[in-house]
């Protein structure tokens, strides 16, 4: 948690956001937290997608949109090949904060406080900017807003029509042997489409010309969290409305902490990051703590661990969860164990240890006989080069061309289309279908 040096100030910021609409209506956290539970039964895939962290100076609404149609893409893949209803969840309109292993950054003779996202302080090293400012809070939801805004637009204004699948493509995906799959198999959809049009199937109906879309972030600053939280009018359950579901890291998921706390009290659906460094006794109080009613849909498990770890620890969690009876639903996040720095300086992933990582998760359900259930990734729609490998090629060498991120290293949009097609096969062999063509 920062430490803010002027309380007023933090008081008069939390009183503006306290006097502020709700970001998103617990009528949408709900349809979520439904869609959620049909997913722990088996019957759905989650996929959350976006920026490691938003910043101020980069938002604009061609950013929101090319992220926003390479997780329209992704889904669509996903769909194909599980053949299960992909639950659409972008890491946007809120992920501003960042947590921070040490409370200093020290360049030279001077030390500074570290930056820990747009929404505390700023990213320049100067004392000015590092300063912890609560009215970065009230900028941050003004942001928030009109990301939501565009994403609503999007989502329902005819921009996820599926009939426009082949207009997804990303210019410089298109380029790609992603980008050229993609399209092939657009075509295969489209094909589909004309058949079910011509046995008289709508397809202009909200179920082929809408979409669902949520928003979720890491539930880190608290002052934030508990000035946008709100009691429903319908039922009179209290819901963090600064997101649809919400997250708990593994630095803040203390079983005494203030942020497991927060979170007990919310009707949103929440995640939890487990590492190696989780035992099975504590992911069972971690599950109390957090769906004290067992609730399916309420807990997602965001395991991130690399791979070799993943497949020696994995199996005792999933065991220790079956055996107790949690309804939860786990999902794999592959990149943030997978992060190093090069000798160059640059924090990178390399694709191979996250297709690593990925193929544990899913051979380790296979042998428990439990649902992987969905994926975590930090991602972009930009053309960016922060992740090395995968067909769009990037090297250590190419590591500085485009490399833009304010934290953590992001998969660029084909990378990420990428990731959907491995997935996809894999759900599809499980199943027994034929590989995608």
């Amino acid at each position: 948690m920062p430490v803010y040096d002027n309380q007023e100030e933090l008081q008069a910021a939390v009183g503006r956001l306290e006097r502020c609409s709700p970001l998103v209506f617990a009528g949408e956290v709900r349809s979520l937290h439904e869609q959620l539970a049909r997913a722990c039964h088996g019957q759905g895939f989650l996929l959350m997608g976006g920026d490691c962290a938003e910043a101020f100076n980069e938002f604009n609404v061609d950013h929101v949109r090319d992220t926003f149609r390479v997780l329209l893409q992704m889904a669509l893949v996903l769909t194909f090949g599980s053949s299960l209803p992909v639950i659409k969840v972008g890491r946007m309109a809120g992920q501003f904060a960042k947590p921070r292993s040490e409370p200093d950054e020290v360049r030279g003779d001077v030390s500074l406080p570290s930056y820990r996202g747009d929404i505390i302080n700023r990213e320049e090293f100067t004392a000015e900017a590092r300063r912890n400012n609560p009215h970065n809070m009230v900028e941050a939801y003004h942001q928030s807003a009109q990301t939501l805004n565009i994403l609503r637009a999007f989502a329902t204004g005819g921009y996820a029509d599926i009939s426009r699948l082949q207009a997804w493509n990303l210019d410089f995906v298109e380029q790609t042997e992603e980008g050229s799959r993609y399209r092939q198999f657009a075509t295969k959809v489209d094909e589909s489409l004309r058949f079910m049009k011509a046995i008289g199937v709508d397809t202009s109906s909200a179920t082929f010309s809408k979409t669902d879309f949520y928003t979720a972030h890491e539930c880190l600053l608290l002052p934030y969290e508990q000035a946008l939280t709100r009691k429903d009018s319908t039922t009179g359950r209290w819901y963090d409305c600064s997101a649809h579901m919400l997250w708990v890291g593994e630095r803040t998921r203390e079983l005494d902490g203030a942020h497991l706390e927060f979170t007990r009290g919310i009707g949103n659906p929440l995640g939890v990051k487990i590492s190696d460094k989780c035992t099975p006794e504590e992911l069972i109080r971690i599950c109390d703590t957090m769906n004290p009613n067992n609730t399916p849909g309420k807990l997602t498990i965001i395991v991130r661990m690399g791979a070799e770890k993943l497949r020696k620890n994995l199996p005792g969690l999933i065991r220790a969860v079956q055996r107790e009876g949690k309804s939860v639903l786990w999902i794999s996040d592959p990149v943030h164990g997978n992060t190093r720095k090069t000798e160059n300086g640059f924090k990178t992933r390399d694709f191979d240890n996250i297709r690593a990582e990925l193929r544990a998760f899913f051979d380790v359900h296979d042998e428990m006989g439990s649902h992987p259930g969905g994926v975590h990734l930090e991602m972009t729609g930009e053309d960016v080069t922060e992740c090395t490998g995968g067909v769009s090629d990037v090297t250590e060498d190419t590591l500085g061309d485009r490399y833009n991120t304010y934290c953590d290293p992001r998969l660029n949009g084909s990378q990420a289309l990428e990731i959907a097609f491995l997935i996809a096969e894999r759900m599809r062999k499980r199943s027994g279908l034929p590989p995608i063509e």
